[in-house]
């Protein structure tokens, strides 16, 4: 890595300094685990800074994941304040515009509150999530005869979002501001991300497939204090409570966990604590869908929400291809797994919105 420092002296711009880009893009070291993780600069990533290439490329075939920081304007103590105080509201007022699973009378699908402690002893995670996506409103009409199998879908995909209405025009005005604020600050990482990407691995294709992101999600999360324990969230893998169990993602994953302990990532066989993100930082990772995409190259990581004694909040916005994306073949060509049964992400968000709260949530 020092090799590589060395290296773009000759390519950063005039003005840096080697000691504070370094400071910048990893902490000063305390012999953690995680400690080499990258970090690097909001503004830099977004403004296609090719010197973090290399620095961000390392750190996902190493860890698997990388954080950005130093975001402008952004306040995670905002964006948790106002969770806190959606979450506590009363269940009538959630259920307005909770999902149609779970209030037969709503529209709303996809885009909303969706309860996940209804049935503790099925259920594998023990989380309540409010859903917000990329559309206020829906595209033109679908029609019941169109010929085209995917035009429903399509239409589907473009759900426009359900916002609380709590008869406080203030806090209903606020709550919408920021999380859709929140929602593109997140949409421009991902995406800044997978062109950073496909810089340092030379697939100049990548970021065509990204273009659109009819189905991106962002995800509220409240793991509330467990009342009630369910045999079903015990870790197989070293008998660990759990509140979320072992997963890996599908697509580009950007993720908040303010102050909040208890994610956890598999590194060399062992689950290990992962920093918080804190009050001006987010996480990035990809899943197995993206992973196969640029040939394997970087891991998916696999990782889980470790048990803990308080309220845990967490926000996660997914970046996934664009509807007509060719998810069949690699950057060179290779047929991925998914290809094996799917050509576009259409065909594949297809197979997965009947189990919508697993996949995204």
């Amino acid at each position: 890595m020092k090799i590589i420092a060395l290296t773009l002296l000759l390519v950063l711009p005039a003005t840096a300094l080697l000691p504070d880009l370094l400071e910048k893009l990893w902490p000063e070291q305390n012999d953690g685990v995680f400690d080499g993780v990258a970090r690097i600069p909001y503004v830099d990533l977004l403004n296609d800074n090719s010197y973090i290439d290399p620095f961000l490329l390392q750190s996902m075939k190493k860890y698997g994941f990388f954080y950005v920081v130093d975001v402008p304007e952004y306040s995670a103590s905002l964006e948790q304040d106002y969770m806190k105080a959606f979450f506590a509201l009363e269940d009538d007022v959630k259920d307005e515009i909770a999902i149609r699973r779970h209030n037969p009378a709503n529209k709303n699908a996809y885009r909303g509150y969706c309860p996940g402690l209804d049935d503790v002893e099925n259920t594998l995670q023990y989380k309540n999530l409010y859903n917000i996506g990329p559309h206020e409103t829906r595209a033109p009409t679908f029609k019941q005869d169109d010929s085209d199998i995917y035009a429903k879908l399509r239409y589907d995909c473009q759900e426009p979002n359900v916002w609380p209405e709590t008869g406080n025009c203030t806090f209903d005005k606020v709550f919408k501001e920021t999380f859709q604020a929140g929602f593109e600050i997140r949409r421009n990482i991902g995406r800044a991300f997978i062109r950073s990407i496909a810089r340092a691995m030379e697939y100049p294709n990548l970021p065509t497939l990204f273009t659109e992101d009819e189905f991106s999600a962002m995800g509220l999360r409240k793991y509330p204090i467990r009342r009630k324990i369910n045999s079903n969230m015990y870790s197989d893998f070293d008998g660990t409570l759990l509140r979320e169990l072992e997963h890996i993602d599908s697509t580009v994953t950007v993720l908040s966990t303010f102050n909040n302990e208890g994610l956890e990532v598999l590194y060399k066989n062992q689950y290990r604590t992962v920093p918080v993100t804190g009050e001006n930082s987010f996480l990035v990772n990809i899943g197995k869908l993206v992973d196969d995409l640029i040939d394997n190259k970087v891991p998916a990581v696999r990782h889980r929400v470790a048990e803990v004694d308080f309220d845990r909040y967490s926000v996660t916005y997914f970046l996934g291809p664009q509807f007509d994306a060719d998810i069949s073949r690699s950057m060179t060509g290779k047929l991925t797994d998914a290809g094996q049964k799917y050509t576009i992400f259409g065909e594949w968000i297809k197979d997965y919105l009947g189990a919508i709260e697993l996949f995204y949530y």
